[in-house]
């Protein structure tokens, strides 16, 4: 495990990096590829940094690039359905300054808040392998050794959730032998008194079908708000 000594460092070891083979392939093969509705985009098509306030005390993981969102726009959660409501949620709760994340050079700025996720690669069909998201562990890592202000973890999604147990338990502040079941709302506290809460991923999956709402959604951020306080 490659540790990095600071934030920014670590967001170019991530973009240089092509440990994956298959994601490489497909990454680069969507970039080229272009669907119609972005056949005038010029794609990213590179792993995607994290991004947002060094100084952060809430830090976000979600799943990984999405092909035609981040994977096109080269910003965590921009440019796809996720990202509509991530960054709408962000703006409601204070934790960003505008509602919408269309491109890189929207003007948005994060406000106490930082975004990362499990891969920094769109695997296909959204469903990486347990090798991928071994190869990527170290990235989380870094930032959850680097970001010395996170009080609140949130962790959108199971394969989100699990990554933040498994990194913690390594870290030794959780118990080795102890089992943490995914929910939507679900909270626990490390043995440094961080706050871990489950939610739902905002994936059309989820959204469009109504397992994830508005009012779910925004529950999730008005805890995370008053544990912040």
């Amino acid at each position: 495990m490659s540790y990095t000594p600071n934030i920014k460092t670590l967001q170019k070891r991530i973009v240089l990096c092509n440990k994956c083979p298959r994601l490489v392939e497909w990454r680069k093969a969507v970039a080229y590829n272009k669907v119609a509705r972005f056949m005038d985009s010029n794609y990213w098509g590179k792993p995607v940094p994290s991004w947002g306030d060094e100084n952060a005390e809430l830090l976000i993981v979600g799943l990984a690039p999405a092909a035609h969102g981040a994977n096109r726009t080269g910003r965590m959660f921009t440019g796809d359905e996720s990202g509509k409501w991530l960054y709408r949620a962000l703006y409601d709760f204070g934790f960003s300054n505008q509602p919408t994340s269309e491109h890189t050079k929207d003007s948005l700025k994060l406000n106490n808040c930082w975004i990362t996720a499990v891969l920094h690669c769109a695997p296909p069909q959204n469903k990486p392998t347990t090798q991928e998201i071994e190869n990527c562990h170290e990235y989380l890592l870094n930032d959850l050794t680097i970001l010395k202000n996170v009080k609140v973890i949130l962790a959108l999604g199971k394969v989100a959730f699990e990554s933040v147990i498994g990194t913690m338990k390594e870290l030794k502040l959780l118990e080795q032998n102890a089992k943490f079941n995914f929910a939507h709302g679900a909270k626990l506290q490390t043995n440094n008194g961080k706050i871990i809460i489950a939610s739902f991923h905002p994936s059309q999956q989820n959204t469009f079908t109504g397992k994830l709402t508005k009012p779910m959604f925004d529950g999730i951020f008005g805890r995370i708000k008053s544990i912040m306080i």
